[in-house]
């Protein structure tokens, strides 16, 4: 992995075999950067896709392995009362399956590279966005301070 700050945006290159989630927040935990969006592409070896069930307030996993095209990266960075980071990241990615062309996207767990991934980073300036807990699903929401 390698990054650089442009005039405040963060430019992210994920190596082979990296773990972009847990890149992302290294990034975030060095530069000091409490909260951000980020989006990127890339190509993957190993996904960990969930869907959220509302009626059991738990999220089914998928894991995709092989190539797979980092069609869309979107997702924010936040930090919780005590200071740790959160994400909250979606994905899709295009693979072939049996010869056929196919599509997965959804919320994303974890995602190694498996070429590379080019990511942008904007961290959020004059300001913090923070987490909350929901308690009727269990997941975490923005807290705007």
């Amino acid at each position: 992995m390698d990054y650089k700050f442009f005039d405040k945006v963060g430019y992210a290159r994920m190596d082979k075999g990296d773990e972009i989630i847990s890149g992302l927040l290294e990034i975030c935990a060095k530069e000091g950067i409490k909260s951000a969006i980020f989006s990127g592409i890339g190509g993957c070896a190993k996904a960990e896709i969930q869907t959220f069930i509302p009626e059991t307030s738990t999220f089914e996993t998928r894991t995709l392995a092989g190539m797979l095209e980092l069609v869309s990266l979107t997702g924010n960075i936040t930090v919780d009362d005590a200071g740790n980071r959160h994400h909250h990241t979606h994905a899709v990615f295009a693979y072939k399956d049996k010869g056929e062309h196919c599509i997965a996207g959804g919320h994303l767990k974890s995602v190694t590279v498996l070429y590379t991934a080019e990511i942008e980073i904007r961290p959020v300036i004059s300001g913090v966005i923070g987490r909350m807990n929901d308690s009727e699903t269990g997941t975490g929401f923005w807290k705007l301070k």
